[in-house]
């Protein structure tokens, strides 16, 4: 067995379910660089758009479980805070789900394999591939525990959302909404941290950092509402 073919089955070890249409699978980790070349080949970006609705389904049907007296507004941050990239490229890294991944040789030695924006995408095709492979029941299941541990990790309610209250805070202040700028990106590809800065009208910009966009915005606004005392 080569390398590849035993990362695929310690996947479906760890998923606990054996693909009965093998295909799916493989489309489910097939990056799009692979088909790059003269032949065309099934990738997963389909599958990804699938997989993001069954996931949202999935951890939505759990919140409305865990918080019964929640409101709609509170689900929606918890639920936000636990389907984004970040979070799906973590439960990829935890499944092992970039070895077992099928990518272009120029795309691997990029550190594709390590790249959360692919692991996000991947691990969202995989959750599609064992909805259409087997039914909604097998999905949750499988991913359903996994989503729980991530949502006993999450702190307060009032921190999983900095962006939108950052927002809100602006609007109501000068109704001027905040702007987001990259000022710094180093590391590798399959590794970066990104460096971004927030401003706010009549207020001097605030930096913070992550390992993708979408997670320095958000340390950057929790840093603008902790120095105006918003927080």
């Amino acid at each position: 067995m080569n390398q590849r073919a035993d990362a695929v089955a310690k996947l479906e070890a760890e998923l606990g379910h054996a693909f009965k249409d093998r295909s799916l699978l493989e489309q489910a980790l097939t990056h799009a660089s692979v088909g790059q070349g003269a032949r065309p080949v099934a990738d997963y970006e389909r599958l990804e758009f699938l997989g993001d609705r069954v996931l949202g389904l999935i951890v939505a049907d759990l919140l409305v479980e865990r918080f019964p007296g929640a409101h709609e507004g509170d689900l929606a941050k918890r639920l936000n805070a636990l389907v984004n990239r970040d979070v799906c490229a973590k439960i990829a890294e935890r499944l092992g789900i970039g070895e077992a991944l099928r990518l272009a040789p120029g795309e691997t030695k990029l550190g594709g394999r390590k790249n959360p924006t692919i692991l996000g995408d991947a691990c969202e095709a995989v959750i599609a591939a064992v909805y259409r492979d087997a039914d909604l029941d097998t999905a949750r299941r499988i991913f359903a525990p996994l989503w729980e541990a991530e949502l006993a990790n999450l702190g307060p309610i009032a921190a999983l959302d900095p962006k939108s209250r950052l927002n809100e805070w602006a609007l109501g202040r000068a109704n001027v909404a905040p702007v987001y700028r990259v000022i710094g990106r180093e590391g590798p590809d399959h590794a970066p941290r990104f460096t971004v800065e927030v401003e706010v009208a009549g207020l001097a910009p605030i930096s913070g950092a992550g390992r993708s966009r979408q997670e320095a915005e958000k340390a950057a606004a929790a840093a603008m509402l902790e120095r105006e005392n918003t927080a």
